[in-house]
């Protein structure tokens, strides 16, 4: 494999270029849509989630080469809420939407997926809540091969969410609420967590979790020799993040 292209909501194109890879044969593929601005048309919206069909056993990714250092992603898990509607409400009304659904995604959950997608042991370091969107994430993830070892379940905070407005002519509007992304992570990760992220052949980071952990991350980049990227969204890169990753 020469290439991994992540959507463009995960500001990330990256190379793998050591190992070659077992294109997917799974009995039940992963399916991406992307949504992107368009003109008006009457064709369906496709959301930029990902969604897996039910299976009763879980998948795991398929490789010839299981001693390969696995993709690590640390970030962020998300349940999409899709609501499609003529136009925005107005302060103090309530209007009604055509259709609405709740898919599996976040920038650090879909990266992960799409590291398993192509057959590529992947690990997901994050954080959901105990419950109904949170089952549906880590479902999603298992059923699609990613390794949840090091995804924590949080009982009094709920899985991070966005409700996402989508109008007739392609333009959308987003309330994101962190929930688990953004809560309770320790202080220090944990020697499980920094253990498998020392062992990642390449590392995935996103701004929609706390810097604090992101900068852990970096600063076993520095010690160690694999490769990071992170996304940066809409925010710039701060101060404490760059110094975790530069050497400060």
């Amino acid at each position: 494999m020469k290439a991994v292209s992540f959507s463009p909501g995960n500001h990330c194109n990256l190379k793998l270029q050591k190992y070659p890879i077992k294109q997917p044969t799974l009995a039940n593929p992963i399916h991406f849509d992307n949504h992107q601005n368009q003109k008006p048309s009457n064709k369906k919206h496709h959301f930029p989630s990902f969604s897996i069909k039910a299976s009763k056993t879980p998948q795991t990714p398929l490789t010839k080469y299981p001693n390969t250092p696995p993709l690590v992603v640390v970030g962020s898990a998300n349940a999409d809420i899709y609501v499609e509607i003529d136009r925005l409400p107005e302060e103090g009304e309530t209007i009604s939407a055509k259709t609405g659904q709740t898919l599996a995604g976040g920038k650090g959950a879909n990266q992960a997926a799409c590291g398993a997608k192509l057959s590529y042991p992947t690990y997901f370091v994050g954080q959901v809540g105990e419950d109904a969107h949170g089952k549906l994430i880590t479902e999603a993830l298992k059923n699609g091969g990613v390794n949840l070892d090091c995804v924590r379940n949080l009982s009094d905070v709920p899985t991070g969410h966005a409700v996402v407005m989508l109008q007739p002519d392609g333009q959308n509007s987003i309330i994101i609420v962190g929930g688990a992304n953004m809560s309770c992570w320790p202080e220090k990760l944990s020697d499980e967590d920094l253990e498998v992220v020392r062992k990642a052949g390449v590392v995935l980071l996103q701004r929609e979790i706390p810097d604090l952990v992101n900068i852990q991350v970096a600063k076993l980049y520095k010690l160690g020799g694999m490769a990071m990227a992170m996304g940066l969204g809409f925010v710039d890169l701060s101060d404490i993040v760059h110094q975790g990753m530069m050497g400060g």
